[in-house]
């Protein structure tokens, strides 16, 4: 997406180049451990009881902070008050190529809301959200609440935009209720869309769309600008779309310059998002009721409740946007799937496969205000 970025950079590169430094940069080796040791603190489990005043709110915000963002940039910034926490959008960190309405930004900011309203509910805090249309901001009100730990609670540290292939196996009509009914609220509807002719369909509007952002020098450098090609960097930043992450090897930022530009093409991505479409189970389409960024985050909200659902059930998702980021093919993509009129505002796959390593995420101080 933008939010949530899907691009995938190859390692052939060493191949040409020849040398064993060149060809040893390219495993983990070394720089995964220190990423590995990271991404166990990240993506550790949080305790449910014995924390409370401030380590609490803090606790909170970090499991927001596990929520996706538009190319992992983490647009947000929390302020932690007595009864509730605010997120706000940081707008350093926006996207302006891909996202230029900052679209995504909001969506992130539902996302992180949605975590964190799981994870006061297991600290036993009732969390109600609202938006703020004076700071464009989530506020979440808490108050006390019999605790209950729920599947999309301990599904937190687990979710993940798994950017690899799938098995191709349907999933059940129990399943898709589920997923169904975490993705819908009064205002988004979710549309999944499992027959082949369908799936088809969207494929071919992905590739419409990817193809125009490829030739788009903005976003590709926009792009570019936010991926970790190694462990080192990923853990220096902690932020960004580490490669490895899309089941690439790691290799030195200076070889990811130059395989970026010999290896991200349109027709190897193209041919990437074939693949994995059709190992899928399905598509969702998630659609707000208007857009305007009190619902675009309320479809983060829902993206975020339909993921979570989806880590419960082992089931992956990754999101493919490219219909619904470029403007021309926006219209066109919603008139085919029956939402002529309508902004639809995000574009997921789903299906079972495999994880991959997740991307980090800043410390919890580096993002309270």
């Amino acid at each position: 997406m933008g939010i949530i970025s899907r691009r995938r950079i190859l390692c052939s590169a060493p191949a040409l180049l020849g040398g064993a430094s060149i060809l040893s940069a390219c495993s983990q080796g070394s720089d995964s451990e220190g990423y590995e040791a990271v991404a166990a603190r990240t993506l550790r489990a949080g305790a449910s009881v014995g924390i409370e005043g401030a380590a609490l709110g803090q606790e909170l915000v970090r499991c927001a902070t596990l929520a996706p963002s538009s190319h992992n940039t983490q647009c947000w910034k929390f302020s932690i008050e007595d009864q509730a926490i605010t997120i706000l959008p940081d707008l350093s960190r926006r996207c302006p190529a891909v996202d230029p309405d900052d679209h995504h930004v909001f969506v992130s900011l539902g996302c992180a809301a949605e975590n964190l309203i799981q994870a006061a509910l297991a600290h036993g805090l009732r969390a109600e959200p609202s938006f703020d249309a004076t700071r464009d901001a989530v506020r979440v009100t808490l108050a006390p609440t019999p605790a209950q730990a729920s599947p999309l609670f301990k599904a937190i540290p687990a979710r993940q935009c798994t950017r690899g292939d799938y098995d191709g196996k349907p999933l059940s009509n129990e399943e898709l209720g589920l997923l169904q009914r975490a993705g819908t609220s009064n205002g988004v509807r979710l549309l999944l869309l499992t027959e082949h002719v369908a799936i088809e369909q969207v494929l071919d509007y992905v590739v419409q769309g990817n193809t125009t952002q490829m030739a788009d020098p903005a976003f590709v450098k926009e792009l570019k600008f936010w991926i970790r090609f190694n462990g080192p960097d990923a853990v220096r930043t902690g932020d960004g779309l580490f490669s490895v992450s899309s089941g690439n090897p790691a290799i030195p930022a200076w070889l990811g310059d130059l395989a970026f530009g010999w290896f991200f093409t349109p027709k190897g991505e193209n041919d990437k998002y074939a693949r994995q479409i059709r190992s899928s189970a399905g598509i969702a389409v998630f659609v707000g009721q208007a857009a305007d960024k009190a619902h675009w985050a309320d479809v983060g909200r829902c993206y975020e409740r339909f993921a979570l659902q989806a880590t419960a059930l082992g089931i992956r998702n990754a999101f493919l946007n490219q219909p619904v980021e470029v403007p021309s093919v926006r219209p066109q993509f919603a008139a085919a799937i029956g939402l002529t009129g309508q902004r639809p505002d995000l574009v997921v796959r789903f299906g079972r496969g495999p994880p991959l390593p997740s991307s980090l995420r800043r410390p919890v101080q580096a993002v309270l205000v």
